[in-house]
């Protein structure tokens, strides 16, 4: 599933580079501008595991504060600084070393310190800094959530939670879509999607969903529709609200399924299995991929003709190739020894 998320948004950022490049390109297919879509799908995800494990911890009376952060700072800090330290690099010393001018159009001082700081969705959609740093912007929505809700679930009873979060996710989607307040939606807020993964992991918890497993026809027809939701744009409304509505439905009902209600399938193939593992590292090493493989094919017409079709396939390969190469370098390398100290803290 992450893979598959990961996925997603490489193949909606590939066009978008080479064409600014003067390369060939194709996202004719609905399929190649999901890479939203797979981001609001991670945040449901997030949500979903997130708010499932306080649940279960509060249950056992051992819901630590300190070690739910703990547990996210080993996961996520590492790699996002590594990422965030990088693109400010590349962006203000490489590219201008090797003549290739980007207009930098913001405050240093304002884009680390929002990027420090984890408002990286500000400093994204106010000043478009580049794809390395710009993809950050969805890191940043995790951590502002997740310094919101662990402190509300600890102080909440535990018969009071599922209540609490069908509320708050209500009357959070209606104040993003009020006609004037555009603040919210230009920088994508959209924490509703992390709040609706954790009502179903509540509602499943609480055994409110088991009329979805009477048949296996249930689950069946909503990894369909999710299909659907990914392959095409019938989901895809002109009102906004109602497309996010219909994207928090069909996405969490997803989640549940493959999660909660698969009837005891499961996917068993080591290679993919692994690429999950990986997949915070595919997506946050995908633009730097691409931005080296673009770069190759740039200096590469100058002395070799490749058609357009050649091309395109030899770019998506490539970039799909190194970005695993690298996320598995940074995985086994400087990834796991983060994530060896953060079993310490369940």
């Amino acid at each position: 599933m992450r893979f598959f998320l990961a996925s997603l948004v490489l193949i909606y950022h590939l066009p978008n580079l080479s064409k600014n490049q003067g390369l060939p390109y194709y996202n004719d297919l609905p399929i190649f501008n999901k890479g939203v879509e797979a981001v609001y799908a991670f945040f449901v995800l997030s949500g979903f595991l997130i708010i499932r494990s306080i649940y279960l911890e509060k249950e056992k009376g051992t819901f630590s504060i300190r070690n739910f952060y703990l547990r996210r700072i080993l996961r996520i800090f590492p790699l996002y600084y590594l990422i965030l330290v990088f693109g400010f690099l590349f962006y203000h010393v490489l590219l201008p070393n090797i003549g290739i001018s980007f207009e930098n159009n913001y405050s240093l001082i304002e884009g680390l310190f929002l990027s420090i700081f984890f408002f990286p969705n500000i400093f994204a959609f106010s000043h478009d800094p580049g794809g390395i740093l710009k993809i950050l912007w969805s890191i940043g929505i995790e951590e502002q959530f997740y310094l919101v809700i662990a402190p509300l679930l600890f102080v909440l009873k535990k018969t009071k939670i599922l209540h609490v979060l069908i509320g708050i996710t209500l009357l959070y989607f209606l104040v993003f879509h009020l006609q004037n307040n555009t603040y919210l939606r230009n920088h994508y807020f959209v924490y509703f999607y992390l709040l609706a993964g954790g009502v179903i992991a509540v509602l499943e918890k609480k055994k409110k969903l088991e009329f979805l497993k009477i048949s296996i026809a249930i689950p069946i027809l909503i990894v369909c529709s999710s299909i659907l939701y990914f392959f095409t744009n019938i989901f895809q409304f002109e009102d906004l609200w109602l497309t996010n509505l219909t994207s928090m439905i069909v996405l969490s009902l997803f989640i549940h399924s493959l999660s909660c209600n698969n009837f005891g399938f499961k996917i068993k193939i080591r290679v993919l299995n692994y690429f999950g593992q990986i997949s915070y590292g595919i997506y946050m090493f995908h633009v730097i991929s691409l931005n080296a493989v673009v770069f190759i094919f740039i200096k590469l017409k100058e002395f070799v003709f490749f058609s357009n079709i050649i091309t395109i396939i030899l770019i998506n390969i490539l970039t799909f190739v190194l970005t695993i190469v690298l996320a598995h370098f940074s995985y086994t390398y400087f990834e796991k020894p983060f994530l060896k100290l953060k079993t310490k803290f369940r």
